[in-house]
């Protein structure tokens, strides 16, 4: 069962690779939204969300195919996910999926119009890369829509943590403020348009954050 995210008032969890932690979520990881976080995420996901009717789309780090099956709901043209974990791919509800990783995503350049990706980027350290990749595989014009995490939640003490075969694991994050979103983009041609930040209700601190970027 995934809680996603716990504040921890003591340490000593044991931290799973995302990898190894979607391995054990597969068979029973719903294509929808599971948890308050969740829907929370997803209203703000679409709420930025360009128009997809006709559009190719990529379901970034797709698990079984949420984001994909939005599009495909949204009338458009080619859905295709890709994801890292084999273990949520084979439980996928899309029709078209790869293997393969955010940071060396196997698709050709310039082949997706709009590039969607929920609560998977702060799984790598390497955010440079994510979106050097996502510029190169966005046509002209493109957008992406990327949820993470939000990096005050993490910094407060909040992880995301799912109970597993032994007990309650941490699954690994990494923290990437907006300073290194605004440096990333730039560097590969992509500029931020718009980011939202919503909270629980009666919280005052955003539990996700939601960019959405453009190729210029």
């Amino acid at each position: 069962m995934q809680r996603i995210f716990k504040k921890l008032r003591r340490s000593g969890l044991h931290q799973l690779s995302s990898r190894s932690a979607y391995a054990q979520w597969a068979q029973n990881y719903p294509p929808t939204p599971h948890n308050r976080l969740m829907e929370i995420e997803q209203e703000a996901m679409l709420g930025l969300m360009p128009n997809l009717k006709g559009k190719h789309v990529l379901d970034l780090a797709c698990g079984t195919g949420r984001y994909g099956l939005i599009a495909l709901e949204q009338d458009a043209q080619f859905v295709i996910g890709v994801d890292d974990s084999l273990a949520m791919l084979q439980h996928s509800k899309l029709d078209h999926g790869i293997l393969g990783a955010m940071t060396l995503i196997p698709l050709s350049d310039h082949s997706i119009d709009v590039v969607l990706c929920g609560l998977a980027v702060g799984h790598s350290s390497d955010l440079g890369l994510i979106l050097a990749e996502v510029a190169r595989i966005l046509t002209h014009g493109g957008v992406a829509v990327l949820s993470d995490f939000h990096p005050f939640q993490y910094l407060s003490g909040a992880r995301r943590t799912f109970e597993g075969e032994s007990g309650v694991y941490e699954v690994e994050h990494y923290v990437h403020l907006y300073e290194k979103w605004q440096t990333a983009c730039r560097e590969v041609g992509l500029r931020i348009d718009a980011i939202s930040e919503p909270t629980i209700p009666n919280q005052e601190m955003p539990v996700v954050i939601v960019y959405r970027v453009v190729k210029d």
